[in-house]
C-alpha cells in the first residue's frame, strides 16, 4: 500500500505493510524540487521532468508496488457537507449525480466527483454526504506524473483526507491544522471523518514575506530567522514573532470562524484537540500559541503515531514527522 504526497516544493512517497490490525514501514522517502504543484503546470515537459524526480525516488528506496494513492491539493478541490432525507445507497447515488450541479463551481462534465456517507440520523431522518469534486484537468496532470515515475494511480483523495487517517483519533472531534508552504489547510474531523474543511493562501511562504519585511532582511535570511526562532517572546528580543504575528492571527480567526461555523450551522460540539501538522508547523513556540490564542488544547501531529515501528526507526523518523502526514494517511487507505 503506497501513499505519494506531491506538494509545491516535494514530494513524499511511503509503502506500508499491514500485518493483523498493524501497519508496518517498509519504506519511505522525500526529495525536494524547484517548480510548482503540477495542477499549475502548463508545459507537459515539465510534468514529465517531475515524473522523472519521481522515479528516481521510488528506485532508490526500493518500492515493491507500482500501485500507488496520489493526493489532490485542497486548493484545487470543493468540498461540501450536504443534508439529504434518509435514502439507500443507491438512492444516495442518483442524488448526488443530481444534486452536484448546484453545488460545485464548474460544470460536472468538467469534474472529477466523489461522495463520502457520514452518517444517518433516523431521529431527524436525515442522511449526511461529504460531496468533493475537482477539476478533471488538474487531476489528470497528478496522474500523469505518476504515469511518468512508471506507477499507476489508482486512487486520489484530498490531502485533508488522507491526513484525517493517520492523524486524528478514531473517536471524538479534532481540529487539524496543516501549515504548508503555499496555504493552510484546516478541517474539523468527527470519529475519523471530516466534517468541514476550508483552505487559505497564508502559510509558509507569507511567514518568511512578513520576517523578510519586518526585520529588513532577505528571504533567505527570514527563512532561516523563521526556522530558528519562530514565535519565541524571548529569542532575539521577540521581533521575529512581532513580525509573524500579523499573519498568524489571521490563520487563528480562520481557525475561530470555522469553529463557530461547525457550532452554529452544524449544531456540532468544539473540538477537543486542535492537531498541527505541515513544514511550517515546526517553528519554536507555535504550539504554545495556538494553545493560548485560540483556547484549545494544541499538540503536534505525529504521522507515524498509528504505524508500528521499532525503537532505531522511529527515532530517525522523528524529524519528519510534519512532513508525511499526507502520504501515510493515503498508504492508509484500504477501500
Amino acid at each position: 500500500m503506497v501513499g505519494i504526497d506531491i506538494g509545491s516544493k516535494s514530494i513524499k512517497v511511503i509503502e506500508l505493510e499491514k500485518s493483523g490490525n498493524k501497519w508496518n514501514l517498509k519504506t519511505s522517502g522525500a526529495v525536494g524540487f524547484k517548480g510548482v504543484s503540477p495542477d499549475k503546470i502548463t508545459d507537459e515537459k515539465e510534468l514529465q521532468s517531475l515524473g522523472e524526480i519521481l522515479r528516481k525516488t521510488v528506485n532508490q528506496i526500493s518500492l515493491t508496488s507500482k500501485d500507488v494513492n496520489i493526493s489532490l491539493p485542497e486548493s484545487i478541490v470543493f468540498t461540501r457537507l450536504i443534508k439529504f432525507p434518509m435514502l439507500t445507497d443507491e438512492e444516495i447515488s442518483s442524488a448526488v449525480k443530481w444534486e452536484s450541479e448546484q453545488y460545485i463551481p464548474i460544470p460536472v462534465s468538467e469534474a472529477v466527483i466523489q461522495y463520502m456517507v457520514l452518517g444517518k440520523d433516523e431521529i431527524k431522518s436525515q442522511t449526511s454526504v461529504l460531496l468533493v469534486a475537482a477539476p478533471k484537468n488538474s487531476v489528470e496532470k497528478f496522474v500523469k506524473v505518476i504515469r511518468y515515475a512508471g506507477l499507476i494511480a489508482v486512487s486520489a483523495e484530498t490531502e485533508l483526507t488522507a491526513m484525517a487517517r493517520s492523524l486524528a483519533p478514531d473517536k471524538g472531534i479534532s481540529f487539524l491544522l496543516d501549515l504548508g508552504s503555499s496555504a493552510t489547510d484546516m478541517s474539523i474531523v468527527k470519529d475519523g471523518k471530516i466534517v468541514f474543511t476550508r483552505s487559505i493562501p497564508v502559510a509558509g511562504e507569507a511567514f518568511t514575506r512578513a520576517v523578510a519585511q519586518g526585520l529588513n532582511i532577505t528571504l533567505q535570511q527570514a527563512e532561516e530567522y523563521k526556522k530558528t526562532y519562530g514565535l519565541s517572546s524571548t529569542q532575539l528580543e521577540g521581533k521575529v514573532r512581532i513580525a509573524l504575528e500579523p499573519v498568524f492571527k489571521m490563520v487563528t480567526e480562520e481557525i475561530k470562524k470555522a469553529i463557530h461555523f461547525y457550532q452554529t450551522e452544524e449544531k456540532g460540539e468544539i473540538p477537543n484537540a486542535l492537531i498541527v501538522t505541515g513544514g511550517a508547523s515546526s517553528m519554536p513556540d507555535v504550539i504554545p500559541y495556538l494553545t493560548e490564542t485560540t483556547g484549545i488544547e494544541t499538540i503536534m501531529g505525529n504521522a507515524f503515531g498509528k504505524l508500528s515501528l521499532d525503537v532505531e526507526t522511529a527515532k530517525s523518523l522523528s524529524g519528519y514527522s510534519s512532513i508525511y502526514a499526507t502520504a501515510v494517511g493515503l498508504a492508509m487507505r484500504e477501500e
